[in-house]
């Protein structure tokens, strides 16, 4: 007959079997505290964005029947939202690429600046940045209205200038310039030291010109970080509300057609209006969610170079 298992087989085994369970626990205990920190800005953002866009998406849906595309439906067969969508996108497109434009050759030049005059200029572009809503639009009527400061001078030495209305497509593309040049230097002037000295060097000893240089080191370097900031951009333009308001007011957003605009209008003046808004919005959250994937893929590109 077999002998009985002796006492400390016994603990042996227990201790074995209490091994996995010790160290689940000091891995969970370890997670705790590392996420212990972060615990009341997760609750905040799920308080303030996550269960906010889940209502929307499911008020987006609801219908007096229940769950169903008629909200989807009834909004993209309407011409005005159609309108909307396709001006918003013709907007935010066309102002990233404006402050692209103007945009990274003042980051490059600022960023090679000496430290305390790049100091000033950061500063000044901090403020421009974020100075927007109810205030710049009152700054772009005193710059560009009907009497404002530029249309009275430019009249007064007998030049004709009619400017444009605050309310159409190339007045809040001018206004939108003010918020977002600054606001596109800023993000790309840190990308702009990625180009070292020594590849400048190492080109010269190649017999490279400058024109060369900047054809196939500088511009395929820096690229996918002003795409990045065209995307950045592109996005923050979509959802403008404050500033947008201002220079359309309530009687011109029947005239430019945006996204924002339509769903303040759509809430004041629809029976329709609480679904209608939610669809729009989530039409908002969808562009702004793609924008930033492929904003991520290209960061995650632009990246490799200080590996």
């Amino acid at each position: 007959m077999g002998s009985a298992p002796s006492a400390g087989a016994l603990g042996q085994t227990a201790t074995q079997r209490s091994a996995p369970a010790r160290s689940m626990a000091r891995a969970l205990r370890d997670a705790l505290a590392a996420w212990l920190p972060a615990l009341p800005l997760l609750l905040l953002a799920a308080l303030l964005l996550v269960i906010p866009a889940m209502l929307l998406i499911v008020q987006s849906f609801s219908t007096e029947a229940g769950l169903s595309l008629a909200n989807w439906g009834k909004v993209l067969s309407n011409r005005n939202d159609q309108r909307a969508i396709v001006t918003s996108l013709e907007l935010a497109a066309l102002s990233a690429t404006l402050a692209m434009l103007i945009g990274t050759p003042a980051a490059w030049f600022i960023s090679h600046m000496f430290p305390a005059r790049r100091a000033i200029w950061l500063a000044l572009l901090n403020v421009a940045a974020n100075f927007g809503g109810i205030g710049l639009g009152f700054a772009y009527l005193a710059t560009l209205g009907n009497v404002g400061m530029v249309t009275l001078m430019l009249k007064a030495i007998g030049i004709p200038f009619d400017p444009p209305s605050p309310a159409s497509f190339t007045g809040l593309a001018i206004g939108y310039l003010y918020t977002n040049v600054p606001l596109f230097v800023l993000l790309t002037i840190p990308a702009m030291g990625v180009l070292r000295n020594d590849w400048w060097e190492a080109a010269q000893t190649a017999a490279a010109t400058r024109l060369q240089f900047w054809r196939y080191v500088g511009i395929p370097v820096l690229s996918p970080f002003i795409a990045a900031g065209w995307l950045l951009i592109f996005t923050w333009s979509i959802g403008l509300y404050g500033l947008a308001f201002a220079l359309a007011g309530t009687g011109g957003a029947t005239q430019v057609r945006l996204i924002t605009l339509q769903i303040g209008l759509t809430l004041q003046s629809s029976a329709f209006g609480q679904e209608r808004a939610a669809v729009l919005a989530v039409v908002l959250m969808v562009l702004a969610t793609v924008s930033l994937l492929i904003y991520r893929v290209l960061l995650r590109r632009a990246l490799r170079w200080f590996r």
